[in-house]
């Protein structure tokens, strides 16, 4: 089966999360990718646990899983000269080859991406830092948690301003991922026109900044630091979760159309409140708080979500994750597949968020996905294809 990069072979010289994610990400839309491990560990992420499943023998980690389905992998030490060699040899062949070590650890190595680029012209590269590449602090190690708390989210995530949160997954690594791959799309489609590969560069945090969105602007052009509130909206109220008889339930009234539809099919007056501009409500949130919780106390969250559908009310429940991928619309939308692992046999993954329909309206499957590799996996394979190709 064909993938909209099905043409692309991707060199991956990355581990942990951020570069594992972003090849991820092209293998899914069917790009050969080709997984460089260190000899003996492999990737960071393969220890990283519990949990771990599997024979003790031959364990895996849930968290390398997690991050690297549709991958070939090759152990190869890039300090050792024939290793280093097999690996120029990839690179000639390569579309794309993504990076995430330490600035200046590719030229310590012999491996500096202009040498690269001089041996393949048409290479784009994607190289992925903690703090960015340059600048008075370029050359930190990055990690997701620091990068969270430095690029400001955690200060805007927990319960209040004295209490930071990191989010719940590793975010900013994901979001670098994420924005590396959108830039070697970019670069990819540029080298239709020009016939060069070019060099994307981004970092864990460029990424966290990058999606700032109202709480960048609220700083830069209104003055105001936003800080952690909880589980309500700074700028939009009732937006958040409210407590009913037996739990909570999230609701998002984005209009003044809504909140009119909410005060009319709960009964209240928004007038006699005070509270009928979205201003006046935000500047009283902590009476919209209760005036809701209120108007739910009396309702079990079930009922309540069903109420709130009828009266067309944008509402939820938090789920937990076994719920979530338990939940039968999860699994409509492919974010379940499973795949035949080496040595674990048949497992779910959760699946790549994206899916392609033809113009009649008929979904297209692109692709069968495969497990993520066992160490050295397919070593022979790739050595035997660069020998025929030789």
């Amino acid at each position: 089966m064909t993938g909209p990069l099905d043409d692309v072979l991707v060199v991956d010289l990355t581990r942990a999360l951020a570069g594992p994610h972003a090849t991820m990400m092209m293998g899914d839309l069917g790009a050969r990718v080709i997984k460089v491990e260190a000899p003996g560990t492999g990737d960071d992420t393969r220890g990283w646990g519990p949990p771990f499943v599997g024979d003790p023998g031959r364990r895996e980690s849930t968290y390398f899983l997690a991050a690297n389905r549709n991958k070939e992998s090759i152990a190869l030490d890039l300090k050792d000269e024939g290793d280093r060699e097999l690996l120029l040899r990839l690179v000639d062949r390569a579309d794309v080859l993504v990076e995430n070590f330490r600035t200046g650890v590719l030229e310590r190595l012999g491996l500096g991406i202009a040498s690269l680029q001089e041996r393949n012209p048409r290479l784009v590269v994607l190289s992925i830092t903690g703090f960015g590449h340059d600048g008075p602090e370029g050359g930190r190690a990055g990690y997701d948690q620091i990068a969270q708390g430095e690029a400001g989210l955690m200060s805007l995530t927990g319960s209040g301003p004295d209490d930071p949160q990191r989010v719940g997954v590793p975010i900013a690594d994901l979001l670098s991922g994420m924005y590396g791959a959108y830039g070697v799309l970019a670069a990819l489609n540029e080298r239709h026109r020009t016939g060069r590969g070019t060099v994307v560069r981004t970092s864990l945090l460029a990424s966290v900044v990058g999606v700032h969105a109202f709480q960048g602007t609220r700083w830069t052009v209104a003055g105001e630091v936003g800080r952690a509130q909880g589980n309500h909206h700074p700028s939009i109220a009732p937006y958040g979760l409210f407590h009913c008889r037996d739990g909570a339930v999230q609701i998002a009234l984005g209009s003044e159309g809504l909140w009119r539809k909410f005060c009319e099919g709960f009964g209240l007056d928004p007038a006699a409140e005070g509270l009928v501009t979205n201003e006046e409500r935000v500047a009283a949130r902590e009476r919209v708080i209760e005036v809701v919780e209120t108007a739910f106390a009396d309702w079990d969250a079930e009922p309540l979500l069903a109420r709130l559908a009828e009266v067309g009310i944008p509402a939820g429940k938090v789920r937990t994750l076994d719920e979530v991928y338990g939940w039968d619309q999860t699994a409509s939308q492919g974010l379940l597949v499973d795949v035949e692992h080496p040595t674990l046999g048949r497992v779910t993954l959760p699946g790549p968020p994206l899916r392609f329909f033809d113009a009649a309206g008929a979904e297209v499957t692109r692709r069968e996905h495969s497990p993520p590799p066992v160490l050295d996996e397919h070593a022979g394979s790739i050595r035997s294809w660069l020998e025929s190709d030789a």
